[in-house]
């Protein structure tokens, strides 16, 4: 009699124990409910409060003897495995209830009355129940192996693992369990399979949380990478397809209050140009309608005539300052891939894309301001030259021609002359002479006949001699004895930066030397200048960039960018400074 009390003694103690641990499980799953508002840790912590119960149960009928309380432990024992398998199936397929699913749950109020009040065979009583309960607990753990094959998700094996264990553990009930033989080592071992599930389902939240967040993290570092929006919504769209089970995925955006699926990929690709409808319309609207994620269970084919039915779809908004402008859509075969992820992270994640979008948009009619003033920029370029040109061709061919029949009429005065007036008009031929000259070097400035006669070259090499004999200045040029094929704006171009850099070496440099050398590469045509001179401000010096704008570097900049080529202006204080003008000779730069 005292051995069996104190072997009653201490599998009460174990059953406390017990019960301690299963009201703490309860509890977590009852706080990551409470976290993540997801069904399945309702489900969890519902699981563990009727295990809770069912160890309650037992512990009266030890201390009671009462046939009642036994009842009660097969019943909560049950359904204890029922809802835990229901919360895999939750968790794994989003599975929902079906009325023949009521079967399982009377089974066990069911057989454990018939077991206890109505047999007298223990097996026969003891065996069906045990079958039952053992077979359910499998089942949970093939559901969570289906799972891991699907994700590699270390929670899931871990839990594929515990159930099995623990659904073989239910076996020797009838042959050791309840004669006895486990006492309280039975209690222990339920105990550890318990923990053991416990520490699965938190890996399982920390394994969603990995996936989840590394995948949104990498689509967040893309999305800021992403220039145009074409490149962004790829990125939006590719991104989620590599979360588990996703199969598909579409963007949704709102036009005139309507919702059209405008691009997709995976299985969602032939959305494109289609309207959501039926229950998909309604979980959309839901999602447009309040601004937060949305999943559903049921989500049909969006295809014309489609008739695939996907076991979930997780509805992402898409906001804008606070107002939604779209959805993401996921589609997939297993259930919501953002399963750890609360509300409030995925808010954040559809105003960040909201965001990308918009910036997307700014870049792009960024990108087509740009072109625009490109071309409104050749195109000032070129009335600049046609401005130029005719200025040229009306001081050639009218003014310098008034000055020339003006000499010859002074000319004819002066022979017929006094020595005293014909003095006077040597004078005045002389400084019609000078005007003449003026005129002539103005025309040239203004357009060159030489860069239009004999091409860029011979305009170059005129350019540079001109140059030397009026500033006394040296100057070199190096060039090969042809060049590819230019477009007359690239051969002009290339003139007016090599006449403005020497303008500059005359006026800023102090120079007593200038190189100046034309290469040919694979990238284009590098013209470069170098001078002694006085050198230029740092790059940090405060007068740097009101230099540049004196030295027409700007405008230069601008002509040579208009064609796609760049220039570079370097220097330092004491050594010079050098100027490097790359045009392309390909097709931009032939024009």
């Amino acid at each position: 009699m005292q051995a069996t009390t104190l072997g009653s003694e201490m599998e009460l103690d174990a059953a406390l124990l017990q019960a301690a641990i299963t009201a703490a499980l309860a509890v977590l799953c009852a706080f990551l409910f409470h976290r993540y508002r997801k069904p399945y840790f309702a489900w969890w912590a519902g699981a563990w409060g009727l295990y809770l119960l069912r160890v309650g149960a037992i512990s009266s009928f030890l201390l009671t003897s009462d046939w009642a309380w036994l009842y009660w432990h097969q019943v909560f024992t049950g359904w204890t495995a029922l809802a835990l398998l229901y919360a895999a199936l939750l968790f794994s397929q989003q599975v929902r209830w079906r009325w023949w699913y009521l079967g399982m749950v009377l089974f066990p109020p069911v057989w454990s009355y018939i077991a206890i009040y109505r047999l007298d065979n223990f097996l026969a009583a003891a065996g069906p129940a045990v079958l039952f309960l053992s077979l359910s607990t499998l089942w949970t753990g093939w559901v969570f192996f289906r799972y891991r094959r699907q994700v590699a998700s270390s929670g899931a094996t871990l839990l594929t693992v515990a159930f099995a264990l623990w659904g073989l553990h239910h076996l020797d009930y009838p042959f050791l369990r309840a004669r006895g033989a486990w006492a309280p080592w039975g209690y222990y071992i339920d105990i550890l399979l318990a923990l053991v599930v416990g520490a699965g389902i938190l890996l399982l939240v920390l394994d969603d949380l990995r996936r989840g967040l590394g995948a949104l993290s990498a689509l967040s570092g893309d999305l800021q990478h992403a220039g145009r929006k074409q490149d962004v919504v790829d990125v939006l769209l590719a991104r989620p397809l590599t979360l588990p089970a996703v199969k598909g995925s579409a963007l949704s955006l709102l036009n005139g209050g309507r919702a059209r699926f405008v691009r997709g990929a995976g299985v969602c690709t032939d959305w494109v140009g289609t309207e959501p409808a039926g229950p998909a319309a309604l979980v959309l609207g839901r999602a447009l309608e309040t601004g937060r994620p949305q999943v559903s269970g049921d989500w049909a084919d969006q295809r014309a005539g489609g008739s695939a039915a996907y076991p979930y779809a997780a509805v992402l908004p898409l906001l804008r300052e606070d107002a939604v402008i779209g959805a993401l859509v996921l589609v997939g075969e297993a259930r919501d891939p953002f399963t750890a992820l609360d509300d409030r992270f995925l808010v954040a994640l559809g105003q960040q894309v909201g965001a990308a979008l918009e910036q997307a948009d700014l870049y792009s009619r960024l990108q087509a301001r740009t072109v625009e003033l490109a071309r409104l920029s050749a195109r000032m370029i070129e009335q600049h030259e046609e401005e130029r040109r005719r200025l040229s061709r009306e001081l050639h061919d009218e003014t310098a021609q008034v000055f020339s029949a003006v000499k010859m009429e002074l000319g004819m005065l002066r022979e017929a002359a006094a020595p005293a007036p014909a003095a006077r008009l040597d004078h005045v031929l002389g400084l019609i002479d000078t005007g003449i000259r003026s005129i002539r070097s103005v025309t040239n400035d203004l357009r060159p006949s030489l860069l239009d006669d004999l091409g860029l070259l011979p305009a170059l090499r005129s350019l540079v001699a001109d140059f030397s004999e009026r500033s006394g200045i040296r100057a070199g040029l190096a060039a090969p004895p042809s060049l590819p094929p230019l477009s007359k704006e690239a051969e002009l171009a290339l003139f007016r930066a090599l006449q403005e850099a020497l303008s500059n070496v005359l006026r800023h440099a102090g120079a007593r030397s200038v190189n100046i050398g034309i290469s040919v590469s694979s990238t284009g045509i590098l013209l470069e200048v170098r001078d002694d001179g006085r050198g230029v401000p740092d790059e940090s010096a405060p007068d740097r960039l009101r230099l540049d704008r004196h030295m027409g570097l700007a405008g230069m900049r601008e002509r040579i960018s208009a064609l796609g080529g760049t220039v570079r202006f370097q220097g330092a204080p004491g050594v010079g400074a050098s100027l490097e003008v790359l045009v392309p000779a390909g097709p931009t730069g032939t024009g």
